[in-house]
């Protein structure tokens, strides 16, 4: 049987800032990463972005240069998955049956696209965008000549692909099943001015719309049935619902958790000897009113990365990050700082018809988070207005886009 002194698994951008931040830190004893994708670490948010529109090749968006891993005596164990988790032997059963010793286990296996539930839904012509092969498979059949698309989801992954999309010259569709864009993560204004911007670059949104049914053709996606009966013609179907935690060797090992995985202070799981980082990881945030979250997004895999490092090299010190998060659409960026979770208020700084505005979230006057459209300044600013603790602002001052947001601290 191999071993390794520190096995992690996943090889997003979690495992691999946790084999970096290892090595950094000075441990110099042996590392194996096990990741389920055959290519080595690399970058997930262009995936709908820049790489699908050809804007990026991948070796820039590889998380550090193939050689890296080799050079730092970090072995990759690449398109291999882990079927189960022996933790009192302290080993892992990898999806070929071979098993790999550790003295500590790091748990980086993020999420799976969650899957359409209707009838259709594993025809060729589907696609989820969650890894390189997905977008590989999207960009084929574009060059292959699809040129209308239905993506269902509006959610940031299917807002994203359908701006690149539209781009790249497709007619594209979208189908939400909520009232409005975005009804999970943002509030009204931003929800609104996505839509209006969506519609205005050409896509056809359709909200409160549920799917019944993909139909096919020989095998592949061909339209999509919403339920009433209206059909949606198609060469693609792109599907961004969310993500499912990847956690299920650990729960059946005994690790407690819910949503994910449950992890303390320190990224440890109720397993001895191991942790858990990234999208999967399920932590009281005192950032979302110390309420139970998982988060999903780099800053958030990269931070916890760094704290499950920190203590397995002694050094313990709580998890405390402001969350942040980005999108790109057409020309605009989108930044956001802090959760909004609980939210009782909003205020708009700036006219969203300008194209360059943010919405501050309060609870009880107290701003939690910012979302700031092409407005760098208010993100900056905002981030820092936030890590400060501050309690209730001025209404009329926040509201001022000519008000500097460092000046109200």
């Amino acid at each position: 049987m191999d071993s390794a002194d520190i096995v992690i698994v996943g090889t997003g951008h979690g495992g691999a800032q946790a084999a970096i931040a290892l090595r950094q830190q000075g441990h110099e004893d042996s590392i194996i990463m096990v990741g389920r994708d055959q290519a080595p670490p690399y970058e997930r948010p262009p995936l709908s972005k820049e790489y699908l529109a050809g804007e990026k090749p991948f070796e820039r968006i590889m998380i550090r240069p193939e050689t890296f891993w080799a050079d730092k005596n970090i072995e990759l164990r690449l398109g291999q998955g882990v079927a189960e988790i022996d933790w009192m032997a302290h080993q892992i059963v990898l999806s070929d049956g071979s098993h790999i010793g550790y003295r500590k286990l790091i748990w980086a296996g993020g999420a799976d696209p969650r899957r359409l539930p209707c009838m259709g839904a594993n025809l060729d012509g589907v696609f989820y965008v969650r890894d390189k092969r997905d977008a590989d498979a999207m960009m084929a059949a574009l060059e292959a000549g699809a040129k209308r698309a239905v993506v269902i989801g509006g959610g940031y992954i299917g807002l994203e692909a359908a701006a690149v999309l539209r781009k790249l010259g497709t007619q594209v569709t979208l189908v939400e099943a909520q009232p409005r864009l975005l009804a999970r993560v943002a509030g009204e204004e931003l929800s609104a001015f996505y839509e209006a911007e969506h519609r205005r670059q050409g896509v056809d949104v359709r909200l409160g719309a549920n799917v019944e049914e993909i139909i096919g053709e020989d095998g592949r996606a061909v339209s999509v049935k919403l339920e009433g009966g209206e059909v949606l013609e198609c060469d693609m179907v792109v599907a961004g619902i969310g993500i499912v935690p990847s956690v299920a060797p650990l729960i059946a090992a005994g690790a407690a958790g819910s949503n994910g995985v449950d992890v303390d202070i320190y990224c440890r799981t109720t397993l001895d000897d191991v942790y858990a980082i990234g999208d999967c990881a399920a932590h009281v945030n005192p950032f979302a009113g110390s309420a139970v979250v998982r988060l999903e997004s780099v800053q958030n895999a990269h931070d916890m990365a760094n704290t499950a490092a920190r203590a397995i090299m002694g050094d313990k010190q709580p998890y405390h990050a402001l969350p942040w998060f980005w999108s790109n659409q057409y020309d605009l960026k989108l930044q956001t700082a802090g959760l909004n979770v609980g939210y009782d208020e909003t205020i708009v700084r700036g006219d969203p018809d300008s194209r360059k505005f943010s919405v501050v979230y309060l609870v009880e006057g107290r701003p939690v988070a910012f979302d700031c459209v092409n407005a760098m300044k208010d993100y900056v600013q905002g981030r820092k207005l936030l890590e400060s603790g501050v309690e209730e602002v001025d209404r009329e001052l926040l509201a001022d886009p000519d008000v500097p947001l460092k000046d109200l601290r």
